[in-house]
């Protein structure tokens, strides 16, 4: 816990309005400098921002609006009553970001380590409702201590009233965590229940008992960062989506994001005018994905060629990256993109990228984000630890996100698509509103090897010739049912593309399905896998 180096000034009987305004603006003015020079040192020596300074890089020049500024804490004993600073730790408020209302609340590391008590806590309350109710998106800049231990059981309770309304605003309004320094115990549990989660190298970490504990417990020795850093996140865990090496480049970031989000469940995500053309033909599709199934390919390359001037916002980038899901814009309208990865264990699904496409979908539906996916996929990973791990449950996971959706659904089958995996991902079978193929497509319930060796097995073992008696029940297999058209012809795929002309296939399909209303039956809620 850090120890407050001055206590602020307290206010002195003043009879007229000019001194009363006065004491006024010189108290304001202690709240903006925060607690001490030596704190904001120790703070900028450990390579940190001040809560100030990142909140005026989050927010547009000169919006923010602060709440409550003037609030301290009440608590006694343990020497706080000695202790008594503006803001009690935590600054809160709203501003703009790319000219649209967005609230925030920052931990200030100088002012008790940014430990949360009663009157931190109430303030984190009170803008979080605001946030709700005027249907903004919230963003948290965390740096701090966790709980303030001389105030007890009251500063656990604060926790329970922010995760209370973390679940209440899920799905409602955008909720964005940037960590900024430690995050231990309890207090960890906040971000996991946003929809995305920021990291810094080397000055934030995450965990739920630090390196003492786990090495007490376990005899295991590790560092802060070697157990809840941002990269053990951001590539191990799954629980950040976004890790940078700065603050400012982190924090830029966080305002990318928020001009690609709706401002809450009833808007949609912002439309901007578009320099793209939408009938830019993208002929070097052509070259960029093999015809040979077995062959592999960078499927980022494919979106950077779809979408609008080439730009998009992968989520999880390093984490589960046989599977990609990203935020992009066709003809200016924002889309997510789903998409197996070849250049990654094949693209296959597994339990991992299962979890991420699950929760990303379950994300574009809730914000009204219109789901692309491209499917390059040759079914779930087989193995013994997949199994036991509940490749089954999990795999449903992205199963149930994807039927449950109601936003516009756009599907297309560049190459594999085979079995189970590909009915998961969103097949006309369970809700697309639209299936493409490009003529390169194989639909099947498994490769032609793998048939015939199932369908043939007696022709084949019985055969002079095995090999060659195989490659030509391959060979009919294919012809039979895996060409281009097989699925085109039964219906289950609504037309077979020039891959040249998938952006303007899929801009003049979104733009039908714009007005989409899907109705869903009366419940409280589904029960989704776990």
């Amino acid at each position: 816990m850090t120890v407050l180096d001055e206590v602020p000034t307290e206010p002195t009987a003043v009879n007229d309005a000019r001194g009363r305004v006065a004491e006024l603006h010189e108290i304001r003015e202690q709240v903006r400098r925060g607690p001490s020079d030596r704190a904001t040192e120790a703070q900028k020596a450990k390579g940190k921002l001040t809560a100030r300074e990142r909140i005026d890089l989050l927010l547009d020049e000169g919006s923010f609006s602060e709440v409550e500024p003037l609030r301290r804490h009440r608590a006694t004993g343990f020497g706080l009553e000695a202790k008594r600073p503006y803001t009690d730790g935590v600054i809160t408020g709203w501003g703009t970001v790319h000219g649209r209302t967005v609230f925030v609340y920052a931990h200030d590391f100088r002012i008790f380590g940014g430990a949360l008590g009663e009157a931190h806590a109430t303030k984190i309350h009170k803008i979080m409702d605001m946030a709700i109710s005027a249907g903004a998106p919230l963003v948290s800049l965390n740096d701090g201590a966790g709980a303030r231990i001389q105030e007890g059981v009251s500063a656990l309770a604060g926790y329970g009233g922010i995760f209370q309304r973390n679940t209440r605003a899920s799905g409602v309004i955008p909720q964005i965590s940037v960590m900024l320094g430690p995050c231990a115990g309890g207090a960890a549990y906040s971000p996991a229940l946003t929809d995305f989660v920021f990291m810094v190298r080397e000055t934030s970490q995450m965990f739920i008992t630090g390196p003492d504990v786990v090495q007490a417990v376990t005899g295991e020795k590790i560092s802060q960062n070697g157990l809840g850093g941002a990269d053990v996140h951001s590539e191990v865990s799954g629980v950040s989506h976004f890790a940078y090496d700065d603050e400012q480049t982190c924090i830029e970031e966080v305002r990318y994001l928020l001009s690609l989000l709706p401002q809450n469940n009833r808007e949609n995500p912002p439309p901007v005018e578009s320099t793209d053309p939408a009938d830019r033909r993208g002929d070097v599709l052509l070259d960029l994905v093999p015809a040979d199934g077995n062959r592999s390919y960078d499927m980022r390359k494919v979106i950077e060629e779809i979408v609008d001037e080439g730009e998009y916002l992968e989520i999880h980038e390093r984490w589960a990256t046989n599977i990609i899901v990203a935020l992009a814009r066709l003809d200016g309208q924002v889309v997510g993109i789903v998409a197996n990865q070849p250049a990654s264990l094949a693209g296959v699904l597994d339990i991992e990228a299962s979890e991420k496409a699950a929760r990303f979908v379950q994300m574009c539906d809730a914000f009204n984000v219109p789901l692309v996916t491209l499917l390059d996929v040759p079914g779930f990973l087989p193995g013994v630890d997949q199994e036991h791990g509940g490749i089954i449950r999990h795999g449903a996971k992205l199963l149930y996100a994807y039927c449950n959706a109601t936003v516009p659904r756009i599907s297309l089958i560049l190459r594999k698509a085979y079995g189970g995996a590909y009915i998961v991902m969103d097949s006309q079978s369970i809700g697309a509103d639209l299936t493409y193929a490009w003529p390169t497509n194989e639909i099947a319930v498994m490769g032609a090897e793998g048939a015939a060796n199932v369908i043939f097995r007696k022709q084949i073992a019985e055969a002079d010739d095995p090999d060659a008696t195989r490659a030509r029940m391959v060979k009919e297999y294919k012809a039979e049912l895996m060409h281009p058209y097989y699925a085109a012809e039964r219906g289950l795929v609504d037309d077979v593309i020039d891959p040249a002309e998938t952006r303007e296939v899929l801009i003049r399909s979104l733009a039908m399905l714009r007005t989409k209303h899907a109705d869903l039956p009366s419940r409280k809620h589904g029960n989704p896998p776990q």
